[in-house]
C-alpha cells in the first residue's frame, strides 16, 4: 500500500493557498511541485511554498513523481482540466464546480470511471462534525416529518472582487454567479443533508453587478418526502450575512449557520447558541478561507479511498448533484421569461 502521495497543484490563484495548508495538514501527503498558465505566478507560488514549477501542465502530468493533482484554476476550465489529468492517470482533487453544466460533469464522471482512478470535488463542508451530526439527525428521523427546509445565502462581493479578475463575472468563464459560483456550497449542503430536491419554480436575475451572472437568485424546491423548501442567494446584499439553512419538522428543527449549529430542537435535547459570539467564517463577504481544516480532511479522505481504508465521500457523481439543481433552477428562470 502506497503511504505518500506527492501532489502537484494547476493554478495558482487565491484557492491555491488553501489546497497548500491543507495538504501540509495531512502526514500522507506532500507538496511537490504546481503550474500556472502564468509561470510567473507558479513561480512566486513556488517560492512562497518551497516547492518546484513545472512550465506547464503538460509538464506536470507527465512527471512520475506527482500522485494527486489539485486543480485550481477558473470555473470554465475545471471539467477539461480534470480529464487530462484523469487520462494521466491521476488521482484529482477538483475545486468547486466540477464543471459548468451537467454535460460536462458528465464526460468528468465518465472519465474517473475509464481511468480508474478516483476524483473528489471540493466539498469541505461535509466534512464539519456539525453537519455530520444533522446528516445523522435526518436519518434517525429526529425532527420528524419534515415540512420545510430554508436556505439562505445573502452575500456581499464588491464590485472590485469583480474588476479586479479576468473571468469574474462572466458567463462563459463561470456558468452562473450567486449560485454556480458562491451558492453552490450551500446547494450541496442542502442536499446531502435534505435529499435531492425538484425544482418548482425558480427565478434569477442582476440586480446591482456590471455583470453577465445572476447576483440574485430565488426557488421554489419540493423533496421526495414531501417537504418543500426555499433558496435564497444573492451577492449584493450589503454587507454580507452568514449562510443558514433551517429544517423544520414536527418533532423539532435545526438551524445550520455556516458550518455550526445554532439552535436544535429534537425529543431529547435542546440547544441554542444563537447569543454566542458568531464563528470567525466571513466567507459571506470576503472570499477567502482563514481555516483550511476541513479541506485537510476531504483530501485525506481521497487518500484513504486510494489506500481501500475509507469510502470516497464526495467524489463526481456526488459533484454533479448540485450543478443538477442549479441548472435546473437557471432553466426555470427561462421558462418563466
Amino acid at each position: 500500500m502506497k503511504t505518500t502521495f506527492s501532489f502537484g497543484i494547476l493554478g495558482c490563484g487565491m484557492i491555491a493557498s488553501t489546497h497548500a495548508a491543507a495538504i501540509r495538514q495531512i502526514p500522507e501527503a506532500q507538496l511537490v511541485g504546481a503550474a500556472d498558465v502564468s509561470r510567473e505566478n507558479a513561480a512566486r507560488f513556488a517560492e512562497k511554498n518551497g516547492i518546484r514549477v513545472y512550465d506547464t501542465f503538460e509538464d506536470m502530468l507527465r512527471a512520475p513523481e506527482i500522485d494527486v493533482v489539485c486543480i485550481c484554476t477558473p470555473s470554465r476550465y475545471h471539467a477539461a482540466n480534470a480529464i487530462k489529468a484523469l487520462e494521466h492517470q491521476k488521482h484529482v482533487v477538483l475545486e468547486k464546480p466540477m464543471a459548468l453544466n451537467t454535460a460536462e460533469a458528465d464526460l468528468v464522471v465518465e472519465a474517473a470511471c475509464r481511468n480508474q482512478c478516483l476524483l473528489t470535488v471540493i466539498s469541505q463542508l461535509r466534512f464539519s462534525e456539525d453537519v455530520l451530526r444533522i446528516r445523522k439527525l435526518m436519518e434517525e428521523n429526529a425532527f420528524g416529518n419534515i415540512s420545510f427546509v430554508s436556505l439562505r445565502m445573502q452575500y456581499w462581493r464588491s464590485p472590485e472582487y469583480f474588476s479586479a479578475s479576468s473571468w469574474r463575472g462572466r458567463k462563459d468563464f463561470e456558468g452562473g454567479g450567486a449560485l454556480m459560483n458562491q451558492g453552490i456550497h450551500g446547494i450541496d449542503l442542502l442536499q446531502y443533508i435534505a435529499g435531492q430536491p425538484r425544482v418548482l419554480k425558480g427565478k434569477i436575475t442582476t440586480r446591482s453587478h456590471a455583470v453577465e451572472v445572476e447576483d440574485t437568485a430565488a426557488a421554489l424546491l419540493a423533496f421526495e418526502n414531501g417537504a418543500l423548501g426555499t433558496v435564497e442567494a444573492s451577492t449584493c446584499t450589503y454587507p454580507g450575512f452568514p449562510r443558514q439553512l433551517e429544517i423544520h419538522g414536527d418533532k423539532g428543527y435545526v438551524v445550520l449557520r455556516e458550518n455550526k449549529i445554532r439552535k436544535l430542537l429534537t425529543e431529547t435535547e435542546s440547544i441554542d447558541c444563537s447569543r454566542e459570539e458568531e464563528q470567525n467564517v466571513n466567507t459571506y463577504s470576503v472570499p477567502e478561507f482563514s481555516d483550511c481544516t476541513m479541506h485537510a480532511r476531504q483530501i485525506a479522505n481521497l487518500i484513504h479511498a486510494v489506500q481501500g481504508r475509507e469510502a470516497l465521500v464526495m467524489d463526481a457523481a456526488e459533484g454533479k448533484k448540485s450543478i443538477q439543481i442549479i441548472e435546473d433552477i437557471y432553466r426555470s428562470s427561462e421558462q418563466a421569461d
